[in-house]
């Protein structure tokens, strides 16, 4: 999925090629560009397909317009009808790093999702295979993350004291994400409510319901420069996050009886945007 990716296409595309030995067939889902870039691109590289996917659907939506287009190309046999690559065209690929990701999800026969070990650019470890969070750390994260990082319950969010293991995990980064096509058909792909943020989580925790596991492979490894379409609009981004929370912990605790703890959420949720704002 694109969203005026400025000069990071090019590398992203770049580093494709060493990356993976069977070839790749790049589908750009843009989210309604201004910079012209992916079409750019795609009109010089014949492996490489854009898609005016007709505005900005989200992370969520645009993925899953990414998706659809290759459906056509995967029933016809022309691709690889086993998985499909979701990522960001802000990340690098390291040499061998997607072979790796498919070896290790054919090591594990219900992976729904394969995720790489993402480095950020002061080579150290993003936490991109986490559990799914409860309430209690989510709403402790949320409100002490920015001003005591190292609190129980932040810590209890990240999941990041293994990050070194191939092991299952609650959910994986959507900044780059193997999935199966089986699977992600089977859950109906990325919930297109979210517009921005925990999509991922929510996907994660579906294949989990579904029987699936999100495995972690940090034999794979991809750097990203993490939130570069984002951090021009951080209010609106904020906002956006605290959506989705919500939407998150009411899709999960739907009862009347429970709107007291909906209720709670959304106040700790505000409470939060007070602190990160002033």
């Amino acid at each position: 999925m694109t969203y005026s990716p400025g000069d990071y296409l090019g590398r992203f595309l770049d580093s494709i090629s060493p990356a993976v030995a069977q070839g790749a067939h790049v589908v750009l889902a843009d989210n309604g560009s201004t910079d012209g870039v992916p079409q750019a691109t795609a009109d010089k590289l014949d492996w490489v397909q854009f898609l005016d996917t007709g505005g900005n659907l989200g992370y969520g939506g645009g993925m899953n317009a990414g998706a659809q287009a290759l459906r056509a190309a995967r029933d016809a046999g022309e691709i690889d009808q086993e998985y499909v690559l979701l990522s960001n065209p802000d990340v690098e690929f390291t040499p061998g790093s997607i072979d790796k990701l498919i070896a290790c999800a054919k090591r594990w026969d219900n992976a729904g999702a394969v995720g790489p070990r993402i480095v950020e650019p002061d080579g150290s470890n993003y936490p991109s295979a986490r559990a799914v969070p409860t309430v209690a750390n989510g709403i402790g994260h949320a409100l002490l993350g920015n001003i005591w990082p190292d609190n129980p319950w932040s810590k209890a969010y990240r999941d990041e004291e293994d990050m070194s293991s191939e092991r299952p995990a609650g959910w994986l980064s959507g900044s780059c994400v193997l999935v199966r096509w089986s699977a992600f058909d089977a859950i109906g792909g990325f919930d297109e409510r979210y517009f921005m943020y925990l999509e991922d989580i929510d996907l994660g925790d579906r294949f989990s319901r579904a029987g699936y596991v999100n495995v972690f492979c940090p034999s794979a490894c991809i750097t990203h420069a993490k939130g570069h379409s984002t951090s021009a609009n951080s209010k609106k981004m904020l906002r956006a996050h605290h959506e989705s929370a919500y939407r998150f912990i009411a899709d999960r605790y739907p009862g009347a009886w429970q709107a007291p703890l909906r209720g709670a959420v959304k106040f700790g949720l505000a409470i939060r945007s007070l602190l990160v704002s002033s």
